[in-house]
């Protein structure tokens, strides 16, 4: 075996793992008040540097290890480059919650689950092969069960993590049953091979169904979305703010690559599945979102709706709406954060509030953070000229590209349902009067780090197009 490609092609593997056991043995052996002050800064730092190695697109030319179970691309590295950077803004805001009494002494446990959560996502980017592929989904669903239930006295988060855990369970054994037939029809599981054995027949539509099923899940589309609400409010909310954008976006990735470069053959059927599910996912929960008085369970329909729209990128099928999907993750990453931010800084000084009416008059006694998260808001709606407007654009313009104009049409009309409802959190802080609002306060160091790193990607991003150009000189001729 050559083992100076292990090092070459899974570079930002080796350094992510290499990160997770100095947290592994900083937590076990690292005593004393100091210490536990230090371990927060210190796995930022870390974490800062995964982001930039991973976010490197070196080498330049893709290769495989492994026998081709393990494939790199540079289009990889920009993708991972994203998620660690959206890992790193959750682990700054985590520092509040994590130095509660009742998590401090769980503080390297999180910083290991959230990382291996990372590392699974980045085996199922990099597969080669359905079972490598199936190993990072499962390393990724796995850890991050327990940190929904991290809070397992606290609210719901015990309850989360039951219905998190038991609908991954069952998504994960459908998709296994799907890629069973995949090997019985085709007799691989060779990604590179799959295309010239691929015939459409009865059971490997079948056998495509249950794979989308099980990815489905992950992305939180309609049908699969059941669990999305309970398991967002009962989650600690930082690990909700990284469930809804890393672990979201690493399957949004991959379901593209899979289903672009191993179903070809398939592309009719892939692209009627994802028509319906578009629309449902889409209308459904935007017409949900409107009822939601809790804004965890608001924003994950608004999650569920946005994962439609990434979908739209999906269902075009080319290195347009390839560029389109990454670009999009990284915009509605920045966006959602911004929020999450605000949430769980207000949540953490305001003894765990998190209804739409505890945030009324809020820009009373805290402007800034009405202010950041009027700005994300506004990005997720699409609004011009904030960054999600052109991130929107594109992945309508990939869909209508390829002839889906009623589609298009039809997000369109719900683009204007979804700006509805995030006013109605504009309204609550701006204009709805409150003789108790939230208390004014001063957020952490990290807290305040994070939230202009965001609303700075919300902001930038869509006005300095050399990003969007970066994107697309790696994914042109996908």
């Amino acid at each position: 075996m050559d083992y100076s490609g292990i090092f070459t092609y899974m570079h930002s593997e080796i350094v992510l793992i290499a990160v997770i056991v100095i947290a592994f043995l900083y937590d076990l052996f690292a005593t004393g008040e100091r210490a536990r002050k230090a371990f927060h800064p210190l796995m930022c730092v870390l974490m800062a540097a995964v982001a930039v190695v991973s976010l490197w697109p070196w080498p330049s030319e893709g290769g495989e290890v492994f026998g081709g179970m393990f494939t790199y691309e540079p289009v990889h590295a920009i993708v991972k480059g994203i998620l660690a950077a959206g890992a790193f803004i959750v682990l700054l805001q985590s520092d509040v919650w994590l130095s509660r009494e009742d998590t401090a002494h769980k503080r390297g446990e999180f910083y290991i689950l959230t990382l291996s959560t990372l590392l699974g996502m980045y085996f199922m980017i990099g597969a080669g092969h359905f079972l490598m592929f199936f190993i990072g989904l499962e390393l990724a669903s796995v850890p991050m069960a327990c940190l929904v239930a991290f809070d397992k006295y606290r609210h719901n988060s015990a309850e989360a993590g039951a219905k998190f855990i038991l609908s991954a369970l069952f998504a994960s054994g459908l998709m296994l049953y799907g890629i069973s037939f995949f090997y019985g029809t085709a007799g691989t599981l060779y990604f590179s091979d799959l295309p010239d054995r691929i015939t459409g027949s009865p059971l490997q539509i079948m056998a495509m169904v249950f794979f989308f099923s099980g990815l489905g899940f992950k992305i939180s589309l309609v049908p699969f979305h059941l669990w999305t609400a309970d398991t967002y409010q009962g989650a600690p909310t930082t690990v909700t703010s990284y469930l809804s954008v890393v672990s979201k976006g690493a399957a949004a990735f991959v379901l593209m690559t899979i289903l672009v470069k191993v179903f070809p053959a398939m592309a009719e059927e892939w692209r009627a599945m994802l028509y319906v599910v578009i629309v449902l996912s889409i209308t459904v929960a935007n017409l949900f979102a409107i009822r939601q008085h809790n804004l965890k369970r608001f924003f994950a329909f608004s999650s569920i709706s946005q994962a439609g729209y990434i979908m739209l990128a999906v269902i075009s099928g080319t290195a347009f709406g390839m560029t389109s999907l990454i670009f999009y993750v990284l915009i509605y990453t920045a966006a959602n954060l911004a929020a999450f931010g605000v949430i769980s800084t207000v949540e953490q000084h305001s003894g765990g509030k998190v209804d739409m009416a505890d945030y009324n008059g809020l820009y009373r006694t805290n402007p800034k953070l009405a202010i950041i998260m009027t700005l994300a808001l506004f990005s997720l709606g699409g609004i011009p000229p904030f960054a999600g407007f052109f991130s929107k654009f594109f992945i309508f313009a990939a869909a209508f590209s390829e002839g889906f104009k009623v589609l298009v049409f039809i997000a369109l009309l719900n683009t204007i349902v979804s700006l509805y409802y995030y006013l109605l959190v504009v309204k609550a802080m701006f204009i709805t009067p409150n003789e108790n609002p939230v208390p004014a306060f001063r957020s952490d160091r990290s807290t305040r780090i994070s939230l202009v790193l965001c609303i700075a990607g919300v902001i930038l991003l869509g006005l300095v197009s050399s990003v969007y150009d970066g994107i697309n000189a790696f994914t042109f001729g996908m």
